[in-house]
């Protein structure tokens, strides 16, 4: 399951397009406070809705001001698996077609949504000569841990990837509640129920990838602020990747999530959320094949 859905919550917010505010009960938030804070740290997650085109829009917006606050950024993206990054190398250098760089970058079959929802981050970061890294991993990687455990992988099959840590009860009471909780038909009862374990295992498994990738690219000597464009179930909440982050000594993580008309917002759900114009019909692609990525 692609973990970019929008949780229900209680508190409502009314306010214009572009508008941020602080869904921990802060209020209202400019956009030169809220860029310049997240600039100041190790790590930035922006999360998405991966179908909404005005959420990759909005990434692109954040990412440009966050170049303008410091010239050293990496853009991580949950789209592409880690052995990608010859590709990604070769697009921002100049060196690829946009159709040849979506055939060598695998698009169809590795990520799958149109790809056109996103050609503007990466038109961004070729334009700025901002690296691009691929954060995930083979989906067998995914489905082989959710089955056998961590201790379960061979040492040469685990893509240089550390052993996730344990999630927290929270996250998974997350999990269970955006997966349909206890519907007819589930066998886990709760979040607790040990037939719930593998769901979780196999999440966590994306999660610390992309900690991972984002972790080892920050502790190089150039130490840039890592931005990691992602799913937000995986970063709402604090649980997935910030958590997998934090394990990783990575503790100066902002998460910025685009917040959608008439939905609400909880406490926790993240550091800041930028309201989001509303969605034109126009802008749905059509379903994606199943990939590398979350199905």
């Amino acid at each position: 399951m692609s973990l970019d859905v929008l949780p229900e919550g209680s508190a409502p917010v009314n306010s214009r397009a572009g508008t941020w505010f602080d869904p921990n009960g802060g209020g209202s938030l400019s956009t030169a406070e809220v860029l310049a804070q997240a600039a100041g740290g190790q790590a930035v997650l922006l999360g998405e809705t991966h179908d909404s085109a005005c959420n990759h829009r909005w990434q692109m917006h954040v990412c440009a001001g966050l170049l303008a606050h410091r010239a050293d950024i990496v853009i991580g993206f949950e789209m592409f698996p880690a052995r990608l990054d010859p590709v990604l190398a070769d697009w921002v250098a100049g060196g690829l077609e946009e159709e040849t760089f979506a055939e060598r970058a695998e698009w169809g079959t590795v990520w799958g949504f149109d790809i056109a929802l996103y050609m503007p981050l990466f038109r961004f970061a070729r334009d700025n000569g901002i690296e691009m890294i691929g954060l995930n991993c083979r989906r067998g990687l995914v489905r082989e841990v959710g089955q056998l455990g961590w201790e379960g992988i061979p040492e040469a099959d685990r893509e240089g990837l550390t052993s996730a840590a344990p999630a927290s009860p929270a996250h998974r009471q997350y999990l269970f509640d955006i997966t349909g909780g206890a519907r007819p038909g589930r066998a886990a009862r709760s979040a607790e129920d040990p037939a719930f374990d593998r769901f979780v295992r196999a999440q966590q498994t994306w999660d610390r990838a992309f900690a991972c990738r984002l972790a080892d690219r920050h502790r190089r000597p150039d130490a840039p602020l890592v931005v990691g464009i992602i799913g937000r179930g995986h970063l709402e909440f604090g649980g997935g990747t910030p958590a997998q982050l934090a394990d990783l000594g990575i503790s100066r993580t902002t998460v910025l999530l685009p917040h959608r008309p008439g939905d609400v917002a909880r406490e926790g759900q993240g550091d800041a959320m930028c309201v989001m114009p509303a969605t034109l019909a126009s802008e749905t692609p059509a379903p994606r094949p199943r990939g590398d990525g979350p199905p």
